[in-house]
């Protein structure tokens, strides 16, 4: 009963988010919620990037996101076919593997594609300048996400079991 459910949740968590990604265009290079941009976008901003520069990066982005789009649109039919049918159809658990299955290959391909524009937009697109700014940048990066790690080890957030009563 535990697997299913822990199945079910982490099932529903992916389904979500890659929702999300369809839903904002695609590969994570978009605007997010709320404006935010992620993935590339986030990456290579203050570079001082040209508009040749922002035009390639931007041909880049959308070619790698046509090659993943049928793969997405097959994943995105199963799930909608999983979630037709009823927990007691006699194929139910393998239609949920077949599906688990599949989101997991998407996102391995998604990831595998986002780290192939990332060095082909480094290597073909940015200056030598612009990538040490794309280093130096990416090591600030790297050193203020252990900083807020140290600060949330040593804060940690209160505990709630006194009020789950």
């Amino acid at each position: 009963m535990r697997k299913s459910i822990t199945l079910s949740l982490i099932l529903s968590a992916v389904l979500g988010v890659s929702s999300l990604a369809f839903a904002q265009g695609g590969l994570g290079f978009g605007p997010g919620p709320h404006g935010h941009h992620g993935g590339a976008e986030m990456a290579f901003r203050g570079l001082n990037l040209t508009d040749a520069q922002k035009t390639q990066i931007k041909t880049i982005m959308q070619q790698s996101f046509a090659s993943l789009k049928s793969q997405g649109q097959a994943v995105r039919q199963q799930r909608e076919a999983f979630e037709a049918l009823s927990p007691n159809a006699s194929n139910y658990q393998s239609a949920a593997a077949s599906l688990a299955q599949a989101e997991a290959n998407f996102t391995s391909a998604r990831i595998t594609a986002r780290a192939a524009v990332t060095a082909q937009i480094y290597n073909t697109v940015l200056t030598s300048a612009q990538q040490s700014q794309y280093a130096s940048n990416k090591a600030a990066f790297q050193a203020r996400k252990a900083q807020w790690q140290q600060f949330k080890a040593t804060h940690p957030l209160p505990s709630k079991a006194g009020s789950a009563q």
